[in-house]
């Protein structure tokens, strides 16, 4: 059952860090403004060039980088680190599904399939 505690968060941050500020009823860059290392940002500041990571360091550091969500917007797509998250989600979603496999075939083992399913499908 830890696969799907691990995809939704993944892909919530992921989902933050993509969309509008109107699909999601919050603003874009909120994790990044708060100063929370989320995936996607691990990913840029260990793939991207020196000058990169040390740009998303200062702003997770000091937790006031809304201000930087250009260029770190830019960073993530140059190093794929959006994408490589939405892969994460999926495959922990993958092993939830699996672990569930295990249970006898019933409408709650169906509903929590689906939920897997909603957690890295949701657009809110």
């Amino acid at each position: 059952m830890g696969a799907i505690r691990h995809c939704f968060p993944v892909d919530r941050r992921f989902t933050r860090l993509q969309c509008r500020w109107q699909q999601l009823g919050k603003n874009v860059g909120d994790d990044l403004n708060e100063g929370k290392p989320t995936l996607p940002l691990l990913h840029a500041m260990h793939h991207g060039t020196p000058e990169q990571a040390q740009m998303i360091r200062t702003a997770i550091e000091q937790g006031n980088g809304r201000h930087l969500l250009e260029p770190v917007q830019e960073a993530m797509n140059a190093c794929g680190s959006l994408e490589w998250t939405r892969q994460r989600a999926e495959e922990e979603a993958d092993k939830a599904i699996a672990a569930l496999q295990v249970l006898p075939d019933t409408p709650w083992r169906e509903a929590l399939i689906g939920l897997a399913h909603i957690a890295v499908q949701r657009d809110r």
